[in-house]
C-alpha cells in the first residue's frame, strides 16, 4: 500500500492486518477522491493479506467495499460490554450492518463506543495488531477533536508503517470532526 516509488511496484505482504483510520470530516468530493485510490493501493497487498477495521459510517464502510472488491478479507471490530455487543450510536448502525455483511470475521472488543476517549483506546488497541495502517490523513496535527494525527503517531512509534492516503483536492469540512464513537477511524 505505500506507494510504488516506495515498493518498486512490488506486492505488499503485511504481517498482520492492515488496518484503517482517518478523518471523519470529508467532503463528498473528497470522499469520491478517496474511493477512487483504495483500489489500486489494495491490489498491491499480498495473498493472504486481510482488513481491520472498527464498525462504523465513513472510512469503514470505504475501506471495507474497496478491500473485499480486491479480493482481501475484511475482519470488523464491534464493541462490547464484556462479552455482549454494545449498541452503536445511532448513525453507525446502518455502516455496521453492511461491514458485518462483507466480513468474513467479528470480533468483540470491549469499548464504550459513546466515549471518545474509549474509541481512541480501541483505535490505539486495533493499530497494535497491525502490521500496516492506512490512514486517511491531511498530515495535521490532532485539534483535541479528530484523533487522526495521534493514531499515525501511534503506529510509528510501534514501528507500524503508515500509508497515508491525501489525494490531490482531497479536502475537509468547516463542521467540528468530534462526534463520539467514530473519531479517528
Amino acid at each position: 500500500m505505500a506507494d510504488a516509488a516506495e515498493t518498486g511496484g512490488t506486492v505488499i505482504a503485511p504481517v498482520g492486518p492492515v488496518g484503517a483510520v482517518g478523518h471523519t470530516d470529508l467532503t463528498p468530493d473528497t470522499w469520491k477522491l478517496v474511493q477512487a485510490e483504495l483500489p489500486a493501493r489494495l491490489a498491491r497487498l499480498g495473498d493472504g493479506a486481510y482488513g481491520l477495521v472498527r464498525a462504523g459510517a465513513g472510512l469503514p464502510v470505504v475501506f471495507g467495499r474497496a478491500l473485499r472488491e480486491a479480493g482481501h478479507r475484511l475482519v470488523v471490530l464491534l464493541p462490547a460490554q464484556g462479552v455482549v455487543p454494545a449498541a452503536l450510536p445511532y448513525r453507525d448502525r446502518t455502516a455496521a450492518g453492511e461491514l458485518l455483511a462483507l466480513a468474513e470475521h467479528m470480533r468483540l472488543l470491549t469499548y464504550d463506543p459513546a466515549d471518545r476517549d474509549a474509541c481512541v483506546g480501541a483505535d490505539e488497541r486495533m493499530i497494535a495488531t497491525c502490521g500496516r495502517l492506512l490512514a486517511v490523513w491531511d498530515g495535521s496535527p490532532s485539534n483535541g477533536d479528530d484523533a487522526t494525527a495521534h493514531l499515525v503517531a501511534f503506529a510509528r512509534g510501534r514501528g507500524i508503517p503508515v500509508d497515508v492516503v491525501w489525494p490531490a483536492g482531497a479536502t475537509r469540512t468547516a463542521a467540528p470532526a468530534c462526534r463520539p464513537g467514530r473519531l479517528g477511524s
